[in-house]
């Protein structure tokens, strides 16, 4: 490491809580921010790009992975002001994005994906990219966004899994298509005119469908399903969080292809 930056007003630093902070600047520049050695092993692993890594020796305790890119030592101060979470793990990286579109997802021959409608909260996105992988899903499809895929709360609170699932971002009219081509059931999960969800085969190829916890599905998805699946709702309340639901619709997907 030929330099070491000890001021935060240093232009570089500058341009790193930009990227952290601004959804525009992550659109515009074509670049995001990970942190933590974890996942930015994963992200290496994965094949994006490293443009560049900031490291704190103080709070680094395991040697950096190989990634390519430039790599800059920062004073703990420093590294106070960039990292995102409240971690001493001393990584923070700027990556090249990588935008994936749905014919580049490998559906295999008996594809499991998670379609997720207008989702808006990134520590939700997250926490389904987790269980998602878990399951061994296929993919995440994400229609009709409100949050920015590359939010830092996302990578976080997916602890990488944005590395291991392929995660894609389109229109609920091209998704719509994109499995009716490739004959992929489509399973709308909504409270009216539905089934249980472990009375309805899901060994075969499926698309789990799930929508905002306020306003559900769209009429568009309740007229494209080739089901309707609903988890019993014995409460007062009449909806889980949309990453809750997905875990427990997932491995009841799995559960089922392992029997």
């Amino acid at each position: 490491m030929s330099e070491v930056i000890s001021s935060t007003q240093n232009p570089r630093v500058k341009r790193l809580l930009v990227l952290e902070q601004k959804s525009s600047e992550r659109r515009r520049s074509g670049l995001f921010v990970v942190e933590g050695h974890r996942e930015l092993s994963q992200c290496i692993a994965s094949g994006m790009k490293v443009e560049e890594v900031f490291c704190c020796p103080q709070l680094c305790q395991e040697p950096l992975p190989a990634h390519g890119g430039q790599t800059v030592e920062v004073t703990p101060a420093v590294y106070e002001r960039i990292a995102y979470r409240g971690s001493t793990e001393g990584v923070v990286a700027v990556v090249r994005q990588h935008n994936r579109l749905l014919s580049d997802i490998i559906l295999g021959e008996n594809p499991l994906l998670v379609v997720l409608e207008s989702v808006e909260k990134p520590g939700n996105l997250g926490a389904v990219l987790r269980s998602a992988d878990a399951a061994g899903a296929t993919a995440v499809i994400v229609c009709d966004p409100l949050t920015d895929l590359y939010n830092p709360n996302l990578i976080r609170a997916s602890l990488g899994a944005f590395f291991c699932v392929p995660v894609v971002a389109c229109t609920s009219e091209e998704c719509i298509r994109f499995l009716k081509d490739n004959s992929i059931a489509i399973l709308t999960a909504q409270l009216q005119d539905s089934n249980l969800y472990y009375d309805t085969d899901m060994r075969g190829p499926v698309a789990i469908v799930m929508g905002t916890e306020a306003d559900g599905l769209t009429q568009q998805w309740r007229d494209a399903a080739t089901k309707h699946i609903r988890i019993p709702m014995l409460g007062r309340v009449d909806s889980l969080n949309v990453s809750v639901s997905a875990a427990i619709l997932l491995f009841e997907a799995v559960r089922q292809r392992q029997g």
